[in-house]
């Protein structure tokens, strides 16, 4: 058994603490902090003495049609990109599971994707379902424009949907395909000895044993939808919001809006309303979603 270690001075462990307590200071309150600041008062771009305004930025937020379109895009890019990346890393993890031959070369190639940047994933399906060039552009030849994210806004959100399940994919393949090794080969053995094929084991066994995996997974993909580093930068680099605002998620418009239009007010009061609506969101899920989850 390991033993506790045991400090004579009080001084002593808070002297080992402090670098790590100044770290947490430095790069989480003290930037929280400031965005709480700026969010009530009006922030010059250049520089001077901040007013303080009350919540009028909130008004001008809330005021903005194109700021509720931002919302709505949010929750249909959260929404739709979790269950989809879901449900791919889940039927990958199903089919490696069943250790078919060549299923190792297989488990390291769907991992793959999740070591490649956001960005740079945005680029290259930029090219990949361009419109113009490649097996897309034989599909618009034969039904014009079936397919043209420059064009129509709901196809640019179907692309960095897409671009995104194709990212995150392989994150939920792992914890997912860890989870399904942990499932008792005697039930499934034992299901396959009476008779039920593979979609009705994975149904009726391994998906329900699957709960706490599948619920952890749905947290983190919600929250990594809305403020995501990668959400930002496949917005960015594929559709940069357009067109006509139909790709742009809360994260991008903030971004946009504090080092594009200068309005570091206005932004900050944008990431204090997304930090709420993620805290709901979060809410729901452990009030009424855990509650379906077993963890024995």
């Amino acid at each position: 058994m390991e033993k506790r270690a045991v400090f004579n001075s009080w001084w002593l462990p808070i002297l080992f603490a402090l670098p790590q307590i100044l770290l947490i200071l430095l790069f989480f309150y003290w930037p929280a902090l400031a965005v709480m600041k700026w969010a009530f008062t009006l922030e010059p771009p250049f520089g001077g003495a901040a007013e303080f305004v009350g919540l009028t930025n909130f008004d001008e937020v809330f005021s903005d049609p194109f700021y509720w379109n931002s919302v709505a895009v949010s929750l249909v890019f959260a929404l739709c990109g979790t269950c989809f990346t879901i449900l791919v890393g889940l039927v990958l993890a199903i089919a490696v599971d069943r250790r078919l031959p060549g299923s190792g070369l297989f488990r390291f190639l769907y991992i793959l994707p999740y070591a490649i940047a956001g960005p740079a994933a945005g680029m290259a399906f930029r090219f990949i379902l361009s419109p113009e060039r490649g097996l897309m552009a034989s599909v618009n030849a034969a039904f014009p424009d079936f397919w043209n994210p420059a064009k129509y806004g709901s196809h640019a959100l179907i692309l960095v949907i897409v671009i995104f399940a194709w990212k995150w994919a392989g994150y939920t393949f792992i914890f997912l395909l860890a989870g399904l090794q942990s499932v008792p080969r005697s039930l499934t053995e034992a299901a396959a000895m009476d008779g039920a094929g593979p979609i009705r084991r994975a149904i009726d066994i391994q998906v329900p044993l699957l709960a706490p995996t599948l619920f952890f997974l749905l947290v983190i993909m919600m929250t990594e939808g809305f403020v995501g580093s990668d959400t930002f930068g496949i917005v960015h680099s594929t559709t940069s919001g357009g067109p006509n605002h139909g790709t742009e998620v809360m994260v991008f418009r903030i971004v946009d809006e504090a080092f594009k239009g200068l309005n570091y007010s206005g932004a900050s009061a944008q990431s204090i309303v997304l930090i709420g609506l993620i805290m709901v969101f979060t809410f729901i899920q452990f009030r009424f979603i855990e509650k379906r989850v077993h963890y024995k």
